[in-house]
């Protein structure tokens, strides 16, 4: 009795879950250090990111850039994110599959109840780590708003906030734009 082939010695784990989260039907899912979590805003967080989206795109569009929710690689790591908000330069997010957060000028997530930790924490440690060069966490939880520049292996160096929502905040170059917070 022989015995089975070992195919195991050729496979990257990070490129089989990578591959995997992309072929996956129905819902949208994200990984976070290892672990597969579905994709499924409720309409209340839906309305935060409209509200952050509808003001920032008149500026969004004079830069070239498009606004959405689209795949983020991060490489040599176990992580996948959906955003709830990317602002990208528009020639990059043509027949992009996923881009690097470094490739983004703006992140913007909104918390929920279950993923609160991984928004405040998780990402906001890992979009710095991948250069993301702004983070916008809207707390809807804490009911507050930050932004996060200034980005290194060790995190974020700025932080602008956390504002109670009601509170303006001002994003910088390229949006110089102050955003009204009062409907989040």
């Amino acid at each position: 009795m022989g015995t089975a082939p070992d195919y195991t010695h050729n496979i990257n784990p990070e490129h089989a879950l990578k591959y995997a989260i992309q072929n996956i039907r129905g819902d949208r899912a994200q990984i976070i250090e290892g672990v597969i979590e579905p994709v499924t805003p409720t309409w209340d967080h839906e309305a935060a990111a409209e509200a952050i989206r509808d003001q920032i795109k008149p500026r969004v569009r004079e830069l070239g850039c498009v606004t959405g929710s689209g795949n983020l690689d991060l490489p040599g790591s176990p992580n996948w994110y959906v955003p709830d908000i990317a602002v990208v330069p528009a020639d990059q997010a043509k027949g992009a599959g996923a881009l690097l957060p470094d490739q983004t000028l703006l992140i913007v997530e909104v918390t929920s109840e279950s993923n609160g930790d991984t928004d405040r924490v998780v990402k906001r440690k890992r979009y710095a780590e991948y250069g993301a060069p702004l983070y916008l966490l809207v707390d809807r939880v804490e009911r507050s708003i930050t932004l996060f520049s200034e980005p290194g292996h060790l995190g974020y160096t700025r932080a602008e906030g956390p504002h109670p929502f009601g509170s303006p905040i001002a994003l910088p170059a390229p949006f110089d734009l102050s955003l009204d917070t009062t409907d989040l």
